[in-house]
C-alpha cells in the first residue's frame, strides 16, 4: 500500500518492484521534493564557483556527483528521522501509514537500508578533495540532531536549516578546497530559505503536533506564520544578493535572484497556514523556485565567460 502523504499515482506504488516499495518509501522516492531541496544549494554554489573561475558551464562532474549525494543523504535522513520518530509517526494521521509505524519494515531492515544508503553518500564524497570530505562529514552532526529538535525547542525548522543548507558551502569548497564569506553568505540565506519553506510544510501538522507535544515554528508563529514566512524568505534573498555582491555577479545573476524572489512572494501571497494543501502545494514549489535560482546563475556564467 501507499503512504498518506505521498502524492497518488506516484512512480513507486505504479512502477517499483514490491519488495522494494516499502523502502523507497522510507528513503521518500515516492516524493522526491525534499532531495530537490537539498540538492538547489549545493548546485547554486558549483555555478557560483564556475563564475569566480570565469568557466562557462558550472563543473559537470560535480553537478552529477551532488545530484547522486542529494537523493542518497536525503534517503538516509529520512530512514534515520523514521527511524527516531517512529512513535511520533504512529501518533499522526499524515504519517502513521509509513512504513515503519505501519509495520511494512522491520526496524533491523530499516536500520541495514539506512548503512546502505550512507555507504553510498560516503562514496560519493570521497570523490572531493580532503577540506570538501571533512565539510560533508562535518554536516552528520546537524543531520543526527535534527529528529530530536522537535522535542526541546519550538525552531526545529532552523537545526533543518542548518542541514539542509550544508550544499551551499560545498560547491565552493569543492573548487577552491576553502571556503570564503560569499559561501557563508550563502549558507546563511539558504538556510533562512529553508526556515521558510519548513515552516510552511509544519502548518499542515499543527494540530497533531500540538496534541503529540512537539515542537514547530508553525506552532510558535501561530496566526503570524504567514508574516514570519515572508521574513525568512526576504532574509534569503537579502543574504544571496550579499552572496552574489561579493564575487561581483552580474546582471542574469541578480535576474535570476529577483525571479526566485517573485516566485517566495507568490508563494507567501496564496499561503493559507489553515489550508493543509494549499500548504503543502506551496512548499512542494520551492523545486521550481530552486531551478530558477540555478538557471539564472547558470546564464550568467555562460554569458560571462562568452
Amino acid at each position: 500500500m501507499g503512504v498518506a502523504d505521498a502524492p497518488s499515482g506516484n512512480w513507486v506504488d505504479r512502477r517499483a518492484p514490491a519488495v522494494l516499495r516499502p523502502f523507497l518509501r522510507l528513503s521518500r522516492l515516492d516524493r522526491p521534493i525534499g532531495a530537490w531541496l537539498l540538492l538547489w544549494p549545493c548546485w547554486w554554489s558549483t555555478a557560483m564557483a564556475a563564475l569566480k573561475q570565469a568557466e562557462a558551464v558550472p563543473d559537470i562532474r560535480y553537478l552529477a556527483l551532488f545530484l547522486v549525494g542529494a537523493f542518497a543523504m536525503r534517503g538516509a535522513g529520512c530512514t534515520y528521522n523514521d527511524l527516531v520518530d517512529r512513535d511520533i509517526d504512529a501518533a499522526v494521521e499524515r504519517t502513521r501509514s509509513r512504513p515503519l509505524p505501519s509495520g511494512e519494515v522491520s526496524l533491523f531492515a530499516a536500520a541495514a537500508w539506512l548503512v546502505l544508503q550512507a555507504l553510498l553518500g560516503l562514496a560519493v564524497l570521497l570523490q572531493f578533495n580532503r577540506f570538501t570530505i571533512g565539510l560533508g562529514v562535518a554536516s552528520l552532526a546537524v543531520v543526527a540532531l535534527y529528529p530530536f529538535a522537535k522535542r526541546f525547542t519550538s525552531w526545529p525548522q532552523a537545526v533543518l536549516g542548518l542541514a539542509f543548507s550544508w550544499g551551499a558551502p560545498m560547491g565552493f569548497a569543492a573548487a577552491f578546497g576553502s571556503l570564503s564569506l560569499p559561501a557563508l553568505l550563502l549558507y546563511a540565506g539558504t538556510v533562512s530559505w529553508v526556515i521558510g519553506y519548513d515552516t510552511i510544510y509544519a502548518c499542515q501538522d499543527k494540530e497533531d503536533d500540538a496534541i503529540v507535544g512537539v515542537r514547530s515554528t508553525a506552532l510558535l508563529f501561530g496566526p503570524h506564520a504567514r508574516g514570519a514566512v515572508a521574513a525568512f524568505y526576504a532574509m534569503a534573498i537579502a543574504l544571496m544578493a550579499l552572496s552574489f555582491a561579493a564575487i561581483d555577479e552580474g546582471l542574469f545573476a541578480f535576474i535570476g535572484l529577483a525571479a526566485f524572489g517573485a516566485h517566495l512572494a507568490g508563494q507567501v501571497i496564496r499561503l493559507d497556514p489553515d489550508d493543509g494543501s494549499r500548504c503543502l502545494a506551496a512548499f512542494r514549489s520551492n523545486r521550481e523556485a530552486g531551478a530558477i535560482l540555478f538557471g539564472g546563475l547558470a546564464l550568467e556564467a555562460l554569458v560571462r565567460a562568452s
